[in-house]
């Protein structure tokens, strides 16, 4: 069976790396682009091997069966300059794999590191990633989820520079929604509380916040029809898998796997504002995972069928750097919030789940106001904005940064680049609950989300001031 990244045949070099793509460098500042057409093509690498042979060696708990594939999935874009996507079937996605893997791609391609945009689907049934109270990240798959954005990448623009190969593409876009597959995980229960886990139906009295339904896809058609490229956009927690006790890109992951197979394109997933979105909230509710894979799919097909050109407009791209405070708190106060909720509603892991949390504000007690730094990435296509945030932002603040935007289409990437915790909205502080317990998994300080909605905006008002897009019938 084949093992495409076991460490003899997936370790690439940089020589190799040249060896397969024309490197070329782009101006920051392009013309207005008056046609649709690009050049573009997309690329996959499978990350694990069917018997998971080098990953968690030894540890029984992952000798488990697996659905459908892991992969690194990569969509490149030729305009007047080049846009590099990159999605990764990973919970969450750190500078350790994104920082090495965007100089490689960078080095062997000469795709601008600012160009590319590296991000996680968020599955909930992959190997760990995470890296802190203890938990170590499984170091074999760190290396593939790197090495797999590098050759993914480098295999979607050696397919651009190959002058037989058919990439002249129109850049199209189309919007759907899918309302039915997630909702606020935020609910008020009848005693005050905000509800995570444990609950029932008749404790609920109210969602606390909104969520966004929407659902966007990118496509790239050639000349004879066929997509050579594909990506959608939905904001939901990327929870569910269909077989039992496996291992899965959950059904996100799955529904991009069924569109590939339906239109011979890679299909990338680009999770959204989905930090207060989950598909299942409180006990035994939920809409399964096959069914939300059917419902997904169902979506992205309907928006296939309502493509519009994405430009004419400028392809640009803008970087910032942006800072935020690790969150100041009081213990006594948030270990009695923990210790009250888990009590109530789930008391047989009151003890080891409150341990959990105590261990990671240990951890945070030193870095309490902590100035650190990540950045926002915006691409832009024409009069579409791709917005990426190094977080799983609220929908509250998604929808914000997608009201105020100027461009008629704008997409929130989380998790790009970065993870840095949840990104939740003042009121949601303000209401409690798991995701706003401190800890490293919710370390920003109050008004953080706030001020990064405000920062992205200005950005996006740069961008398109200084070239406003054409409207379809402008000369």
């Amino acid at each position: 069976m084949m093992k495409e990244l076991t460490r003899r045949n997936f370790m690439l070099t940089a020589a190799g790396l040249g060896a397969l793509a024309t490197s070329r460098s782009h101006g920051a500042q392009p013309e207005q682009n008056t046609t649709t057409t690009v050049r573009a093509a997309s690329a996959s690498v499978k990350l694990t091997d069917d018997n998971m042979v080098e990953l968690h060696a030894g540890k029984k708990v992952f000798d488990r069966p697996w659905e459908g594939e892991f992969r690194a999935n990569a969509l490149v874009i030729d305009a007047q300059q080049r846009i590099c996507l990159v999605s990764l079937d990973s919970m969450n996605i750190r500078p350790y794999v994104t920082r090495p893997a965007a100089r490689r791609i960078a080095a062997a391609t000469g795709i601008p590191e600012d160009n590319i945009l590296i991000c996680a689907t968020h599955t909930h049934r992959g190997p760990r990633t995470g890296d802190f109270a203890g938990a170590k990240p499984d170091a074999e798959y760190v290396r593939r989820l790197e090495e797999g954005s590098v050759l993914a990448a480098v295999k979607a623009v050696a397919a651009i520079d190959d002058t037989k190969a058919a990439t002249q593409s129109t850049v199209l876009f189309g919007q759907s929604q899918e309302a039915t597959v997630g909702r606020n995980s935020r609910l008020l229960l009848k005693d005050g509380f905000i509800g995570w886990d444990g609950y029932e139906e008749q404790d609920v009295v109210r969602p606390t916040g909104p969520y966004d339904p929407d659902l966007y896809v990118l496509a790239l058609r050639r000349a004879d029809g066929k997509y050579g490229g594909l990506a959608f956009n939905h904001s939901v927690h990327n929870i569910g898998h269909i077989r039992k006790d496996c291992m899965s890109p959950c059904f996100y992951g799955l529904a991009a796997l069924e569109i590939e197979r339906r239109h011979g394109a890679t299909a990338l997933f680009l999770p959204g504002a989905f930090g207060s979105t989950h598909n299942a909230t409180y006990n035994n509710s939920g809409v399964l995972a096959e069914e939300c894979v059917h419902r997904v799919v169902a979506a992205i097909e309907e928006a296939l069928g309502r493509l519009q050109p994405a430009l004419p407009g400028p392809v640009q791209v803008l970087n910032r750097q942006f800072t935020y405070h690790v969150r100041r708190f009081d213990e006594a106060k948030e270990a009695l919030a923990v210790k009250s909720y888990l009590e109530k509603y789930a008391p047989r892991r009151a003890v080891s789940q409150g341990e959990w949390f105590r261990k990671m504000r240990e951890e945070m007690a030193p870095h309490q106001g902590e100035a650190r730094q990540t950045r926002l990435q915006i691409i832009r296509l024409g009069d579409i904005a791709f917005v990426g945030i190094p977080g799983e932002m609220f929908a509250r603040l998604g929808l914000e940064l997608r009201r105020r935007s100027p461009f008629r289409h704008t997409c929130v990437i989380g998790l790009a680049n970065e993870q840095i915790s949840y990104v939740p909205d003042r009121q949601a502080y303000a209401d409690g609950g798991y995701q706003t317990w401190v800890g490293w998994h919710s370390m920003l300080e109050v008004g953080t989300g706030e001020a990064m909605v405000d920062q992205a905006v200005a950005m996006l008002n740069e961008l398109y001031d200084a070239a406003p897009p054409l409207r379809r019938g402008a000369s």
